[in-house]
């Protein structure tokens, strides 16, 4: 993979040039592009910004977001050659900081659930999972060393397993989702893909010009929180197997490890997450399934009929239940200073299955709003396995500094 933080010290040394750097982007998109297919459009001749802690730095955007220069058509046929006149918000962040947008990455249908020709680049019979699909494999594949997706329920943080790269679902709202295709606007949230923490730090310190991003070190002896999620029903012995090599690994490393039973609310919160996206799902396509309901993908066309009956008293019920929920999650991080539990159900499946995975293990997060990282474990069967670090709402910069304390860990020990 191609490390975002590994560049930016050799262009600042004079040792690549922004433009050589970007070239290297174009090679590797030519050469694994016809394999991976994470791109739906990219420029074949791009060049380097003249400044910026970005310049030289080649990031795809997920095709749900607004892109003046690329056409923005959501997975979906009936925006196919659709061309917003203006960059959403996150994309202007990222020119204003130097970037180079390399092109658009492949988004499941409005975010949802049905498959991308995406594949998985460890494994091309094996999916790269979704909604942010071709954002993951890009970087999985060594194409770009950063790329933007979204999260409503486990889009950012599963994919990035699946893929075996880093990847950070902010705190709900650090990140604007103005310009960004809505499917939940309680939980749609703009995520970082990279090689590695470092490379996420950095994105995210160049974007948003929090001091909090600036040189985050691996936290020291932090105290972590084992959630086994077992509301969320057993996993895959690949997955179990990197979540107890990650903790033999912190433990080693000198980390305090505990394991935590989520409070009642909490566990009520991950039942209801559902209620809340498919409401407002149907809010935010309501054009689309009014107006042009067969053209709709069919995994997200018969989620929506079989949910058209969901009651404003059940979504006020589900919100209610999600308040309660983050507040009694708060009392949680009081004893510890992240969470750590799966990232995925387990392995990227095949693609011959036609799913994208489960985002089970990830839904309650997004609902409770709190930052999450990937972090990659090891391999099983030749596919990646991550656990995912939870820290409170608003502490980004810790979820990455145990992140990193997490990822030494993981290489000290082989």
């Amino acid at each position: 993979m191609i490390s975002l933080a590994d560049l930016q010290r050799r262009i600042d040394k004079s040792e690549l040039s922004p433009d050589a750097a970007i070239a290297q982007s174009l090679e590797a998109i030519a050469t694994r592009e016809t394999d991976v297919q994470a791109f739906v459009c990219h420029a074949k001749s791009a060049k380097a910004q003249a400044s910026g802690p970005l310049r030289g730095i080649a990031v795809g955007i997920k095709d749900i977001i607004d892109t003046a220069d690329f056409p923005t058509e959501m997975g979906s046929s009936i925006y196919r050659g659709w061309q917003p006149r203006a960059d959403a918000p996150v994309v202007m962040m990222l020119k204003r900081a130097g970037a180079t947008i390399i092109g658009k990455t492949t988004t499941t249908a409005f975010a949802s659930r049905d498959p991308t020709p995406t594949r998985n680049p460890h494994n091309v019979g094996h999916s790269p999972g979704g909604s942010s699909a071709g954002s993951a494999a890009a970087v999985g594949a060594g194409m770009i060393p950063l790329a933007l997706g979204t999260q409503t329920g486990g889009s950012v943080i599963r994919p990035a397993a699946y893929c075996g790269v880093a990847a950070i679902k902010p705190s709900f709202r650090m990140l604007p989702t103005v310009g960004v295709k809505c499917y939940s606007w309680a939980l749609d949230t703009v995520g970082l893909f990279g090689a590695r923490t470092e490379d996420l730090a950095r994105g995210l310190l160049a974007m948003t010009g929090r001091s909090e991003f600036s040189d985050i070190a691996a936290a020291t002896s932090p105290r972590i929180g084992i959630v086994s999620q077992d509301f969320a029903g057993p996993v895959e012995p690949a997955a179990e197997q990197g979540l107890q090599a990650a903790i033999k690994a912190a433990e080693r490393a000198g980390a305090s490890v505990q394991t935590i039973d989520m409070p009642e609310m909490v566990r009520e919160a991950w039942r209801i997450h559902p209620v809340i996206q498919d409401f407002e799902a149907h809010r935010a396509l309501a054009w689309e399934f009014s107006e042009r309901h067969d053209e709709i993908a069919p995994l997200l066309r018969a989620s929506l009929d079989a949910t058209v009956g969901l009651t404003p008293k059940e979504y006020d019920a589900a919100r209610r239940i999600g308040r309660r929920g983050r507040r009694e999650l708060g009392e949680v991080f009081e004893g510890v200073d992240v969470l750590l539990t799966y990232s995925a159900p387990g392995t990227a499946p095949p693609k011959e299955l036609a799913t994208t995975g489960d985002p089970r293990y990830n839904r309650l997060w997004t609902l409770m709003g709190n930052p999450c990282v990937n972090v990659p474990v090891l391999k099983v069967g030749g596919l990646p396995v991550g656990v995912q670090v939870i820290a409170r709402f608003g502490n980004d910069a810790g979820a990455l500094a145990v992140a990193r304390f997490l990822e030494d860990a993981l290489a000290k020990s082989g």
